[in-house]
């Protein structure tokens, strides 16, 4: 029989409780966003209450900690024999609740877990004003095992309030006291812990994860890091969730990491710090040099593992760096883009954070040339979907291409020679419309779309406001300056026999229009309601509104399957011409382009 990879240890609840104190179990879950809602705490006591089974706690035994201390200042001083593979909201929401402590929800801000219970009928709630106001409850359990008071004056103290109420028999004061005496004894409530030997790897460790609790969210290299981190480099994880939790609001006592474009949670950040320390976009290797593990032996360097932390301390420091972070989301307003409602690849912005920045401190790329350089870039990946699929990988062989450039020059020719390679004749005559034949809201090419009217100073269609200005993030009113117009009205096409929403809501039939535009052309036919509008322009005004919003000469009479298929491929050329202003950051006008 081939030997188990695990041992089963018994643990109660207090055990549990006291080792997190002591640092033997790491929960660096406690100061981490806490993602159970308080209805789930709320039914783990319940169930503990009454005897039903929590299911197993999975441990991982930490290799190498003997008299180890964690790199770095500032941080814990004991290094955890266990960390938590399985479990880690479950004892999160019990330690929280048992010692009072607060946890951080999703916007990183501080939140009590309170859970009320009812004696008489042994009910838990998560309590309301209603039940903060009624006797019947003790609205905060947590107060029975850290209140100011022992567990018999506070079975008093609950027993007066609520004899002030009404009255109680001295049977009934029996029955509650029992009651809350059992809820005092969940501390000593037994769990199951199955405890993985520190021999075996990572990957191991995820299979188990997987196989025991199938209904959770699987485990990544990332998340073996970032318990790594909290291990050896609490500090570290620590700035990681500072910055994710600052870019979340805006600021107003100086510098954040705040911006319109991207929320990032702290493994992405990582990633960013990982792919300009290591130059890696697959975390399995980094991951096993960051434990300190001789790849051949198996045995653990504790110089190797500090060696490589000194090199993610420094990548790190680099990334969270917020004039680094401020003057790379530059690159993407050069690109056309303008807010988080144009980014359909979060992938796309960090891998292209990733080569800014190895742009700017390994090769020494001037800034304003590295602006160029990766917003051309960044157009690139986000219009074709460069990052969507397999992006550690392909961020690994992005990477790999500069493993043998050495100076500046080199760094811009390996980069933009991928740009011309994928952008090719081919790509915008044929690949592109062909992409554009969807009625998906959040379509690459539809966003690059967009990006391009930025970039040629596009006015809005049957307005002289540009649509740069009515994409403007920081301006939130009632309903949207700027709104996605049917060319030709969902009404209109009913009429005429076209009723499917993936013909009707086709991105070749959507413009941009501001909103008392977009109200006044209602159900129109178009044949009707452009001719109205168009007489208020010029000639000249109308032929740069038909080139930057891509309408066909005489599209309003078009049949409806022709004018989607000419105007998809007049949107790609327009989308080419908007890349071209980055390729050419001189050039003054689009030109126009005879339809």
């Amino acid at each position: 029989m081939k030997a188990t990879l695990f041992k089963e240890v018994s643990y109660s609840l207090s055990k549990l409780i006291e080792d997190i104190d002591v640092g033997e179990i790491g929960l660096p879950d406690i100061q981490r966003p806490f993602v159970w809602t308080k209805a789930k705490v709320r039914d783990l006591f319940d169930s503990m209450y009454n005897g039903f089974p929590v299911g197993y706690l999975l441990f991982w035994g930490n290799a190498g900690v003997n008299g180890a201390r964690q790199i770095g200042t500032g941080g814990k001083q004991a290094v955890p024999r266990l960390l938590i593979v399985d479990g880690q909201q479950r004892l999160t929401s019990l330690y929280a609740v048992l010692k009072g402590l607060p946890v951080i929800d999703d916007d990183y801000a501080a939140t009590r877990i309170n859970i009320a219970f009812r004696p008489r009928d042994r009910h838990f709630a998560v309590p309301d004003a209603a039940v903060e106001r009624d006797p019947e409850y003790i609205a905060d359990i947590s107060q029975l095992w850290v209140g100011p008071v022992s567990r018999n004056r506070f079975v008093r103290q609950f027993l007066e309030r609520l004899g002030d109420s009404r009255e109680l028999t001295e049977a009934e004061e029996d029955d509650l006291t029992e009651a809350i005496d059992r809820l005092y004894d969940l501390q000593s409530y037994p769990f199951t812990a199955l405890e993985l030997s520190s021999t075996i790897d990572e990957e191991k460790v995820a299979e188990v994860f997987v196989r025991i609790n199938s209904k959770g969210v699987a485990l990544n290299q990332a998340d073996f890091i970032l318990t790594l981190m909290s291990v050896w480099w609490d500090d570290g994880r620590a700035q990681l969730e500072e910055f994710s939790r600052t870019a979340r609001q805006p600021s107003t006592a100086g510098p954040s990491s705040f911006n319109h474009f991207i929320q990032p949670d702290p493994d992405q950040m990582l990633r960013a710090a990982v792919g300009l320390g290591f130059r890696r976009g697959q975390l399995r290797a980094v991951y096993s040099l960051l434990r300190g593990r001789d790849l051949d032996t198996g045995r653990v360097d504790v110089e190797q593992r500090d060696a490589q932390f000194a090199l993610l301390q420094t990548a790190q420091a680099y990334a969270l760096d917020l004039t680094n972070w401020h003057e790379f989301l530059k690159v993407l307003v050069r690109a056309g883009f303008r807010s988080e409602g144009m980014i359909s690849s979060q992938n796309a912005v960090l891998y292209a954070y990733v080569l800014y920045l190895v742009g700017k401190r390994d090769f020494a790329v001037p800034i304003e040339t590295l602006r160029e350089i990766v917003a051309r870039w960044f157009f690139m990946a986000a219009l074709t979907g460069r990052y969507s699929s397999s992006p550690e990988s392909q961020i690994e062989s992005d990477l790999a291409r500069l493993r043998g450039a050495v100076v500046t020059e080199d760094f811009v020719r390996t980069l933009d020679g991928v740009v011309d390679d994928t952008l090719t004749a081919d790509y915008w005559q044929i690949t592109l419309p062909n992409a554009l034949a969807t009625s998906a809201a959040r379509s690459p090419s539809l966003f690059a779309y967009y990006a391009a009217l930025n970039l040629l100073d596009a006015r809005v269609l049957l307005s002289r406001m540009r649509v740069s200005e009515l994409l403007d993030p920081a301006v939130r009113s009632k309903r949207a300056a700027l709104e996605r117009h049917h060319l030709f009205p969902r009404a209109y096409l009913r009429r005429i026999g076209v009723e499917s929403l993936a013909q009707v809501n086709q991105i070749a039939n959507f413009a941009f229009v501001e909103w008392p535009k977009n109200t006044a052309i209602a159900d129109d036919a178009p044949a009707t309601y452009w001719p109205a509008f168009a007489a208020s322009f010029d000639a000249e005004e109308l032929e740069r509104m038909r080139f930057w919003h891509a309408l066909p000469k005489g599209w309003h009479n078009l049949r409806y399957d022709m004018f989607l298929d000419v105007r998809r491929r007049l949107i790609a050329e327009v989308v080419r011409a908007g890349f071209e202003r980055l390729k050419e950051p001189s050039m003054t006008s689009p030109g126009l382009i005879e339809r």
